[in-house]
């Protein structure tokens, strides 16, 4: 890797006592990481219908090539071994080759274990074929992907992860990233009973819940912990979320062995704090730093004392799950767990990296 002349991004001091005072301790030595995108943004092509997605990730880093993450974890975890779970960032359907190619190489380089990001039009035997010939460790899907004709708030998760490539994940016991649809995210009764439905039909799919079902505010979660509390094998990466109130529900639910770190980098490289108002998050960032976001619900900026106190994104949403497992009487051994070996036992083909 050729030496930066300047850092990747500044860590100030109040970023390293809040992770000398705050993190280091509580996270083991080993972590991993299972929620991490890598691109370069050369490859991305555009993105083929922005009404899909929120737009503020975009604001913190142009692209996010493996290089640059090797860095960030440098600079982010020092003292710490930190082994990612990588995958494509969104791009539109014609720029998905060059993107898989590249984190597909990215991953045999270094190497990491990764998985590939999967369109549903693809048949069951292509995307055995893709897996098998980039080594991936199975598919990151996203609702981006669900055909055009349906409108965003109905798309359901069948839609972009179809029957016949839940069937070909199955038969290898490959990983399935899952961010779900749909407004109301984790208390959804569709994506609940979807959810459930994959576990029932395909039990040898390793299925992983990003961002703990996008449930960022209290009222996102409704009576889906009770729901999901009756299921044996979902797990749900914590990546981009900093609600300690649900992190302590998703303990309770389903124990600390379904439980796993991700910090979707780069964006939770961000400076900010979140908040949530009448069931809707807003990230409190310092003004001028991200450009202009008036625009953006989920955008506020402060100034001040109280912008010079924000850390990053990613140690915000850390010392959340810190406080939930002091709530909820964690050990050091479960904390080790969910941070660590709960990713090692994922899957046999992600061993040979740990």
């Amino acid at each position: 890797m050729k030496k930066r002349k300047s850092p990747l991004f500044e860590v100030k001091t109040v970023d390293s006592n809040f992770y000398e005072n705050s993190l280091r301790n509580f996270l083991p030595n080993r972590i991993f990481d299972v929620h991490v995108h890598i691109w370069h943004n050369k490859l991305m092509k555009g993105r083929e219908d922005y009404s899909r997605i929120v737009k503020w990730p975009s604001l913190v880093a142009g692209d996010n090539p493996v290089e640059d993450l090797l860095e960030t974890y440098r600079l982010l975890f020092p003292g710490k071994k930190v082994t990612p779970l990588v995958f494509a960032n969104l791009g539109d359907r014609s720029a998905l080759e060059g993107l898989n190619a590249y984190v597909s190489k990215s991953a045999k380089k270094h190497p990491i274990p990764a998985l590939i990001f999967a369109v549903p039009e693809w048949k069951g035997k292509e995307l055995e074929e893709k897996i098998l010939a980039g080594g991936f460790c199975g598919t990151k899907v996203y609702l981006q992907y669900a055909p055009l004709y349906i409108p965003t708030d109905e798309i359901r998760i069948f839609d972009f992860i179809p029957h016949h490539q839940l069937e070909i994940l199955d038969d290898h016991g490959w990983i399935l990233m899952l961010h779900i649809p749909r407004p109301a995210r984790l208390k959804d009764p569709v994506n609940l009973a979807q959810m459930v439905e994959i576990e029932k039909r395909y039990p040898r799919v390793k299925l992983i819940i990003a961002h703990v079902g996008r449930a960022y505010c209290n009222e996102d979660a409704g009576n889906a912990f009770e729901v999901l509390a009756q299921t044996k094998n979902v797990m749900f990466d914590i990546s981009a979320n900093t609600n300690a109130w649900v992190f302590e529900r998703l303990i309770k639910a389903v124990g600390p062995k379904r439980i796993l770190f991700g910090s979707d980098l780069p964006i939770t490289r961000m400076r900010m704090r979140r908040i949530c108002e009448k069931g809707i998050y807003v990230n409190l960032v310092p003004k001028g730093l991200y450009g202009d976001v008036s625009g953006d619900k989920h955008m506020r900026e402060v100034g001040g004392q109280e912008a010079e106190r924000l850390t990053f994104f990613l140690y915000e949403e850390i010392d959340a799950f810190r406080r939930a497992a002091e709530a909820t009487g964690l050990t050091k051994e479960d904390i080790e767990d969910i941070f660590y070996h709960n990713a090692f036992n994922l899957s046999r083909k992600s061993k040979k990296y740990l």
